[in-house]
């Protein structure tokens, strides 16, 4: 079995060659371990990839099971509702059990609430943030103590530039990924000196199945006619799927193996060149980024329009 040893943060992690399959290195325990949520598809499912290319042992989760062919092929798999105490304690629990460590923890799991801040109904909030915020909580909390013992371990938290900068029709998720921003933050701050290390990965949009998702959820919206602007932004313009903007989700999962893998992480990660100016901007003050947000809206829209029109055209 071929191995090949990299420093990770404070430890060294061996890798297994790829000849090995994803049993075989959870049984001989020879590959470092990684809990990876929201793993059915986009992000998720490119990074369980990703890690088991570079010889990770992969537990890959989604709330709906089974995933892909070539995920169960390479990763093994776990039902995981983040949501869910009991679950999340359990599938830790497994890994545990199966493997004796676990090196890395990736939570991707989310999705968004798209409408305006008025007309999205506080329960639909709520469950929201249980998936964005309470669920990376959960499993943090059931991962630390094993992470502690180990002398090391690394949290991942898949992020959003709008957790930097909020975009109308946006503002639940952007308040969510906000949320994941300052938790970050703290805990990084509260684990200093233990080795376990927390890094954000904040990506733009990504072509993923997010956007489609999210502009169903809006056909059900009650909109008052003051929202015309922020509901074309969402349905026709880039503000959901980012259009020509939008990364592939292999771009964003080299980026959390390079986090998970770096001898120095950072804190923060944004992926590409229009995650690092979205980040900026946020030190603009208010005057000059609001008329740039609306523009942006305004153009995207027009844009998206005529975009479709010439697909029925041809």
């Amino acid at each position: 079995m071929g191995l090949e040893t990299i420093t990770s943060g404070t430890k060294q992690l061996e890798l297994v060659s790829d000849s090995t399959s994803a049993g075989e290195i959870d049984a001989e325990g020879d590959s470092p371990v990684v809990l990876l949520t929201g793993a059915g598809s986009g992000i998720g499912a490119a990074t369980a990839l990703a890690f088991a290319e570079e010889g990770w042992a992969v537990y890959a989760t989604d709330v709906e099971t089974p995933l892909s062919e070539e995920i169960r092929a390479r990763c093994r798999t776990r039902e995981l509702d983040v949501t869910d105490d009991e679950q999340c304690r359990a599938v830790v629990a497994d890994v545990l059990a199966e493997t004796g460590r676990l090196d890395v923890l990736v939570n991707n799991a989310g999705y968004a609430v798209p409408g305006a801040v008025e007309e999205v109904p506080v329960d639909e909030t709520k469950a929201e943030f249980d998936v964005l915020v309470h669920g990376p909580h959960r499993l943090i909390r059931e991962v630390l103590p094993a992470m502690r013992e180990q002398g090391s371990g690394t949290i991942v938290n898949v992020s959003s530039v709008l957790g930097l900068a909020a975009y109308q029709g946006l503002g639940s998720y952007a308040a969510g990924k906000a949320a994941m921003e300052a938790l970050s933050d703290s805990l990084r701050l509260e684990l200093r000196g233990t080795g376990i290390d927390v890094v954000l990965v904040e990506p733009p949009w990504v072509e993923t199945p997010f956007g489609k998702r999210a502009r169903a959820d809006l056909s059900r919206r009650e909109r008052h006619e003051s929202y015309a602007e922020t509901y074309a932004a969402l349905e026709d313009g880039w503000a959901l799927d980012g259009g020509p903007l939008a990364l592939s989700p292999e771009q964003v999962a080299e980026t959390i193996v390079a986090a998970a893998t770096d001898r120095s992480p950072r804190a923060r990660y944004p992926v590409g060149i229009v995650a690092t100016f979205i980040r900026w901007t946020r030190w603009f003050p208010p005057a000059l980024l609001d008329p740039i947000r609306r523009a942006f809206g305004w153009a995207t829209t027009r844009i998206g329009r005529l975009g479709a029109r010439l697909r029925q055209w041809r």
